[in-house]
């Protein structure tokens, strides 16, 4: 009998989708959810459905991920970061049910220069930020047998807006472009982040893990290389993140080391600027004539 996955954010998530494609070309059966499914905010209603589907992982790539909108909506950023997971994860630890959340970089506070571990303490500045870590917070003092926790970062693949995708729209039309330089994270395809969820899944692993692609970038040197990708004459040039101020800060440096995911499953991840080439050409292959 295949082993049974429920994806939250599976129909329609720029993260949600591949994950859910991931799992099933692995050999699991698998329940994308989407929000027009059922309320997913309900008890009763997602409990009903763990006891009908009776799932091995409930996998949650349901956010908030609205930066800068989340300072000014806080109880909001706070109802899908914080309390739905911990919702899931009552659920989860009655049914005896592994549960995999995925939290994000944003829970650091940017003040390192070397890669952050599991292990460092997280200080976020931002709601967003905040809220990811109390969710994170709440599933952890559940004390759930199968619980997997992955922080990712600075996503883009196929299906849905994304930095890059935003990027590429500009460069097609415009000589110039000006993307912030002094911020460093890690640059991560969702297609492999996927790939990594299952890995960690098939490997038995619980715990807390760094999941992304290798290698560093700056905004700026991500959209110069979407760019060059894409072949657009655009000229992409950097800019201070105070020339270019947003509401909500950002760390400066969240690069994320995936050493621990590594040694869990024996998957080294490829560099972004493979999986980002990739990408890149398949979004543009309509326009080369491919």
């Amino acid at each position: 009998m295949k082993n049974r996955v429920a994806v939250l954010g599976g129909r329609t998530g720029l993260l949600g989708v591949p994950l859910a494609q991931a799992f099933e070309a692995a050999g699991f059966e698998v329940a994308p959810v989407g929000r027009a499914d059922f309320d997913i905010f309900d008890t009763a209603a997602m409990g009903s459905f763990l006891d009908e589907f009776q799932p091995d992982w409930l996998v949650n790539a349901v956010a908030y991920t609205a930066v800068d909108k989340a300072e000014d909506e806080p109880v909001e950023a706070a109802r899908v970061n914080k309390c739905l997971p911990a919702l899931l994860g009552r659920l989860c630890a009655d049914r005896s049910i592994g549960l995999f959340h995925f939290s994000t970089d944003f829970v650091f506070d940017g003040k390192k220069n070397t890669p952050y571990t599991e292990e460092d303490a997280p200080n976020p500045a931002s709601v967003y930020g905040q809220t990811k870590l109390d969710g994170e917070k709440a599933l952890t003092s559940l004390n759930l047998s199968r619980l997997i926790i992955a922080r990712v970062a600075w996503l883009f693949g196929p299906g849905k807006k994304n930095f890059v995708r935003t990027i590429l729209n500009l460069a097609k039309d415009r000589a110039e472009l000006k993307v912030v330089h002094d911020q460093i994270g890690s640059p991560s395809c969702t297609l492999d982040l996927a790939g990594y969820a299952v890995a960690l899944v098939q490997a038995e692993a619980t715990g807390l893990f760094h999941l992304g692609n290798a290698g560093r970038a700056s905004w700026c040197e991500l959209a110069s290389e979407a760019v060059a990708a894409a072949g657009y004459e655009c000229q992409v040039l950097p800019i201070t993140s105070a020339e270019y101020p947003l509401k909500a800060p950002r760390p400066a440096y969240s690069v994320l080391d995936t050493s621990k995911f590594t040694q869990a499953t024996g998957v080294a991840p490829r560099s972004w600027l493979q999986a980002l080439r990739e990408y890149v050409y398949a979004e543009t292959a309509d326009e080369n004539g491919q």
